[in-house]
C-alpha cells in the first residue's frame, strides 16, 4: 500500500509540474502580447485628457467628460475599471480607455449637427424641399436610426456616420477586445499555476504519507539461551 501511494504521489507531482510549465507558457504568451498593444498604442500615441487634479475632462471641461462616461457605462452597459483610468499614463492601452475614447468619438457624433446642401428642390412624400443649405441635429440617432431615403436624413447620416468614425469605431473595439481576452489569459495562467502547485503538494504529501517507518529498535531484548546459560551463576 505504501509503495502506490508513493507511485501515485510521484504520478501527481509530474502532473502538477505540467500544469505549473503551461501557466508560465500562457504567461510568457501573455506579456508577449500585453508588449505588442502597447508598442501598438504608443505608435498611434492617443490619448485621454486630464484636469491638474487628476479628473477626466473632454474639450476642457470635466461636464463633458462626465457625459461621455454617462454614454458608456448607461447607455452602453460597459463596466468601467476606474483603475485603468489614470492621470499619470492617460495613453490610452487598457480595456476601459479603449471604451472611453471610443465613446468620446460617439458621444459627438451622436450630438453633432450635419450641414447639408441641396443643389435643386427635393421632393419626398409630396413635400417640396426647396434647394439650399440646411443644418440637420443628429439628435442620438445611430447609422440605422436614420430615413436614408429623406433628402436631408440620407446625406446627414452619412456624414456623421463616415467611413472614418466606423473606422475608429473597429479600430477601438479590437484594442478593447484584445486588452480584454489578454487579461482572460492572465487569468488562465494563474489558474494553471495555482492547480499545478496544488497538484504538485499533493503529490509530494501522498510520498511522504508512503513513506515506510523502520521498526523501532528494541530497548530491552530478550537473551537467546546461550546468553542466558552464561549469565547462570556457576556452582
Amino acid at each position: 500500500m505504501a509503495k502506490r501511494l508513493r507511485s501515485l504521489g510521484i504520478v501527481l507531482s509530474v502532473i502538477g509540474l505540467i500544469f505549473v510549465i503551461a501557466g508560465g507558457v500562457a504567461y510568457t504568451k501573455v506579456q508577449d502580447g500585453y508588449g505588442s498593444l502597447q508598442a501598438f498604442s504608443e505608435a498611434q500615441n492617443v490619448t485621454l485628457s486630464y484636469n491638474d487634479a487628476g479628473e477626466l475632462v473632454d474639450r476642457g471641461t470635466t461636464e463633458g467628460a462626465e457625459a461621455i462616461m454617462t454614454l458608456l457605462t448607461d447607455d452602453w452597459g460597459y463596466p468601467v475599471v476606474q483603475s485603468d483610468l489614470d492621470s499619470n499614463d492617460p495613453l490610452v492601452n487598457t480595456a476601459s480607455e479603449y471604451m472611453f475614447q471610443m465613446a468620446t468619438v460617439g458621444y459627438h457624433v451622436l450630438h453633432g449637427t450635419q450641414t447639408v446642401v441641396l443643389l435643386e428642390d427635393a421632393e419626398y412624400e409630396g413635400e417640396v424641399i426647396a434647394a439650399g443649405t440646411y443644418d440637420v441635429p443628429v439628435e442620438g440617432r445611430y447609422w440605422t436610426a436614420f430615413n436614408r431615403t429623406h433628402p436631408l436624413d440620407g446625406p446627414a447620416r452619412g456624414q456623421a456616420w463616415s467611413g472614418t468614425v466606423h473606422g475608429l469605431f473597429a479600430e477601438l473595439g479590437v484594442g478593447t477586445v484584445t486588452h480584454s481576452v489578454l487579461q482572460l489569459g492572465l487569468a488562465l495562467a494563474g489558474i494553471l499555476a495555482g492547480i499545478g502547485l496544488t497538484v504538485i503538494l499533493t503529490g509530494l504529501g501522498l510520498v511522504w504519507a508512503g513513506k515506510e517507518e523502520k521498526a523501532p529498535k528494541m530497548q530491552n531484548p530478550v537473551a537467546t539461551p546461550e546468553e542466558q546459560k552464561e549469565l547462570e551463576p556457576v556452582g
